[in-house]
């Protein structure tokens, strides 16, 4: 009898599950309570991989050898309770892609926010450097469907608390704890110290031969360590002092101490700005020191780093006004992630075609940071419904040109105007990148 895995949710990490375990000869069976996107449906009819959508065969399920449990399905839900109650062995993605990729050098990133820049550098890094090396996780392609479809040596992977929550083996050759600030309580029964300890398993099967990488100016990591030991070799990284071992910044230098010579760097001469951009900067080049990539290399990709285009891509300055082109967040995820990352007070240009977003996820953010919300699509209503208590000002727009002139009209200077849609692109655009294209053009215009 064939290996029964059944796939819970089909976003591209269960795709990439449900086409790895077919290609290593389990019966896999995809079920996801909503509707699969219709390339996702294309690629399992290619690949003979059975599914349904729009509701969960309770019976099925439940007889399953194995479950991958997409990241976005909490606990709560009457189907898991069910599925726990049954004892089924349910893994993550990453879970099962570790398991077809044991022997290949892994670099996992975690943390709250900088998690995507990090693994996008680190990855500059190691490619830079000659390496075969693959990003996968949040940040594109899952893990799986690179193990499935394109193997490497190396992988950089983008990890959440979600998919960290159901691994059992995976362990990491280097992993990256970033920061530790209140996210997504709501799935760790409102404490802190549940959503702490789900971050800090990217270190739970790791030995001394492996790297933990971690931030010294977070309280809730330095907290945890105190408590819990771990038991890899630590590489602690910091901006308040010169370390003897790690990363750290003395005379305006960022400084790489791992095993021997030092990697020395003006912090003017790193590509990313800001002061969350030193932390993601060290990080990367310490996973790269750890892996004997040479420090001419580590320099050199530290300082010629682009972020990529169309995600939160800086496109110029008019009279103080920032303008950002985050058009590839397609997605309600990426745009937390955005607004994340700005520090100054932000006009946001969203809306397109809306996938049934749950808008709820950025709610705090908009409060906290959003004084305008310009909306740009064929129909904004679901953007007003979900978010027009929680900022200002909220404005229709049917096009780029008035959005981003309305835009520019409700910024002062030392504001952020940013695109970032939350939305799929084909009511108004061919994609995102025309999308983001249109933006330029329409700032340039200004």
């Amino acid at each position: 009898m064939a290996h029964k895995l059944i796939i819970l949710g089909a976003g591209e990490s269960g795709i990439g599950a449900a086409l790895l375990g077919k290609q290593q000869g389990y019966d896999v069976f995809v079920s996801e309570g909503g509707t699969i996107k219709d390339n996702y449906k294309q690629e399992l009819a290619v690949n003979h991989i059975p599914f349904e959508e729009g509701h969960h065969s309770w019976d099925v399920i439940l007889g399953a050898d194995e479950i991958v449990k997409s990241p976005g399905i909490p606990e709560k839900t009457e189907l898991m309770k069910k599925v726990r109650e049954k004892g089924v062995v349910v893994i993550s993605e990453i879970e099962l892609a570790y398991r077809f990729s044991k022997g290949k050098k892994i670099i996992a990133i975690t943390g709250s926010n900088g998690k995507s820049t990090t693994t996008a550098l680190t990855y500059h890094l190691f490619k830079t450097a000659g390496l075969d090396v693959a990003m996968v996780g949040n940040i594109g392609v899952s893990y799986a469907r690179q193990v499935a479809t394109a193997p490497a040596e190396y992988y950089v992977i983008e990890i959440s608390s979600f998919q960290l929550d159901d691994i059992v083996e995976f362990k990491p050759n280097v992993a990256i704890l970033l920061n530790i600030t209140p996210d997504h309580l709501d799935r760790y029964d409102y404490k802190m110290e549940n959503y702490v300890a789900s971050k800090f398993r990217i270190a739970m099967n790791q030995t001394k031969e492996d790297y933990f990488v971690y931030c010294m100016d977070d309280p809730e990591i330095m907290q945890h360590l105190a408590q819990q030991p771990i038991y890899s070799t630590l590489i602690p990284f910091t901006i308040m002092k010169p370390l003897k071992e790690g990363g750290s910044i003395a005379n305006e230098q960022l400084q790489i101490l791992v095993d021997g010579e030092p990697v020395i760097m003006s912090m003017y001469d790193l590509a990313l700005k800001g002061k969350h951009n030193l932390y993601n900067s060290m990080a990367a080049a310490i996973a790269g020191r750890t892996m004997d990539i040479r420090k001419e290399k580590i320099r050199e990709s530290l300082a010629s780093f682009k972020s990529l285009e169309h995600r939160m891509e800086y496109v110029t300055t008019v009279k103080g006004v920032d303008f950002i082109n985050d058009s590839k967040a397609t997605n309600v995820n990426s745009v937390w992630f955005a607004l994340e990352s700005i520090e100054k007070p932000i006009v946001l240009i969203m809306g397109g075609v809306d996938k049934g977003n749950d808008y709820s996820a950025i709610r705090d953010l908009v409060k906290e940071k959003v004084k305008a919300i310009i909306c740009m699509g064929v129909d904004n209503t679901p953007i007003i419904d979900a978010l027009s208590k929680d900022t200002p000002v909220m404005i229709s727009t049917s096009g780029m040109m008035d959005a981003v002139r309305e835009a520019y009209a409700h910024a002062t200077k030392g504001d952020v105007v940013m695109l970032s849609p939350a939305c799929a692109s084909f009511d108004l655009f061919k994609n995102y990148e025309d999308r983001g294209r249109k933006f330029k053009e329409a700032v340039k215009a200004l």
